[in-house]
């Protein structure tokens, strides 16, 4: 659920989000409904695809059609 979640996410927001994990919190906080533990599973999770530079890679290799 947090990887096809965080998956939708980047495919419309991929552009607000970095590489710092608070600042990723606060811009799915005003983005998303999402209980507290769930928002930061996937503020993590784009945190380390952010540090890693594959925001790009994931949304292409995750995508259907």
């Amino acid at each position: 659920m947090i990887r096809l979640s965080t998956l939708e996410i980047l495919k419309r927001y991929r552009n607000q989000f970095t590489d710092n994990y608070d600042a990723n919190k606060k811009i799915l906080n005003e983005l998303v409904y999402a209980d507290k533990t769930t928002r930061n599973k996937i503020a993590g999770f784009i945190t380390s695809l952010s540090k890693a530079k594959k925001i790009e890679e994931y949304i292409i290799e995750h995508s259907t059609g």
